[in-house]
């Protein structure tokens, strides 16, 4: 319990006025300068309930004393009054600026005294009870938001398992390659770091990107809606056919929106942004919409061309795979059809980045 005041003054008769007023009430302690004081301050700071402290003073002056407490964080723990008969305004100020509460003109009046030393102390108690109350709410509020972060990566973990399941079963159906999602989420990642660095107009974000990339895995999941007999067809497909394969943009975006229960709205409003345009063209020539240049997703715009790419390297009922050095001139020569500039520009520029990747991949499954 805090009940000791602490009397800093260099005359001895100015401390014995003070503790004849404080010593019927509170245990005093006495201190002839500010080194002496700063001793008492550490070894009894938890029963200090306040500072009467005298500004001019051989060794540590009242002024120095403040500054080091308030640099060892001493101070609102308990009040600091300065009693004195300096003049200086500027003096007085300087006292106030280095945490002391109040100010007292020597010589002093007992009742005066006492009235001012316990209402400070009963506000310092406030103060200090509503400190230790906040600090509790703050710990508990802490606590509480640590759980729901939690918690949040727990369902977006499971909101991501929900959205590759989905793709795996698109990869089994259509017997792409078993890691075509996979290369096609990496290569989004890898092409949406680059622009997010060198065109920050698409106003790109590490966030962003990781959502993107995991809603890519959904790309061809309106393929599951698709006949066996047209989707696994060996050889040309006929116009008729063709038309009714990619109905699976428009399929896999009324799948999407049905999952709006279970997925998170990022997820929901990439998924159906990527399944639904990932097919359209930069001129205007793609499908199911005809949209033009911006008009498409930048979403989009990443899983058109990280799919295109993975398809042309990937083996499937319609060709064989083909060399990553060919795949990667035939994106960028308009062979797979025309996308931004900027697009493939970080494409080129990502070339080894998407090399090392299929790397690792083929690695992680050896």
């Amino acid at each position: 319990m805090r009940n000791k005041i602490l009397v800093v003054d260099d005359s001895a008769f100015n401390r014995q006025v003070l503790i004849d007023i404080l010593k019927d009430t509170y245990a005093v302690a006495e201190a002839g300068n500010g080194v002496e004081a700063l001793k008492i301050v550490e070894e009894q700071m938890q029963e200090i309930a306040a500072v009467f402290l005298d500004i001019n003073m051989p060794e540590m002056d009242g002024i120095t004393f403040l500054k080091k407490m308030t640099e060892r964080k001493y101070l609102g723990a308990f009040p600091v009054l300065v009693v004195t008969s300096e003049q200086s305004v500027e003096q007085v100020a300087e006292c106030f600026e280095y945490g002391a509460v109040d100010y007292i003109r020597k010589p002093v009046n007992k009742d005066f005294i006492m009235q001012r030393l316990n209402k400070l102390l009963v506000l310092f108690e406030q103060k200090n009870d509503f400190k230790e109350r906040l600090d509790k709410q703050t710990l508990t509020l802490q606590s509480q938001y640590r759980l729901l972060k939690q918690q949040a990566l727990q369902l977006k973990k499971n909101q991501e398992n929900i959205i590759n399941i989905l793709g795996t079963v698109v990869e089994y159906r259509n017997l792409e390659g078993r890691m075509h999602t996979t290369r096609v989420k990496g290569f989004t990642k890898i092409l949406g770091t680059y622009m997010m660095k060198h065109y920050p107009e698409y106003e790109l974000t590490g966030e962003k990107i990781n959502a993107i990339a995991a809603a890519s895995v959904l790309h061809d999941v309106g393929k599951v809606m698709l006949s066996d007999a047209i989707l696994l067809k060996p050889g040309k497909l006929t116009k008729e056919e063709f038309e009714y394969v990619k109905s699976h943009s428009v399929k896999g975006y009324d799948i999407v929106n049905s999952l709006t229960d279970m997925l998170d709205e990022e997820y929901v409003r990439y998924g159906t942004e990527i399944v639904r345009w990932h097919h359209e063209k930069y001129d205007g020539s793609g499908y199911p919409d005809g949209l033009k240049g911006d008009e498409i997703p930048i979403s989009a715009q990443l899983v058109s061309v990280a799919d295109c790419f993975e398809s042309l390297l990937s083996e499937s009922v319609y060709k064989g795979a083909i060399p990553f050095e060919e795949a990667y001139n035939m994106i960028l020569q308009g062979e797979c059809g025309i996308f931004s500039y900027k697009l493939l520009e970080c494409f080129r520029k990502a070339k080894d980045d998407m090399a090392n990747y299929i790397k690792k991949v083929e690695k992680s499954v050896e």
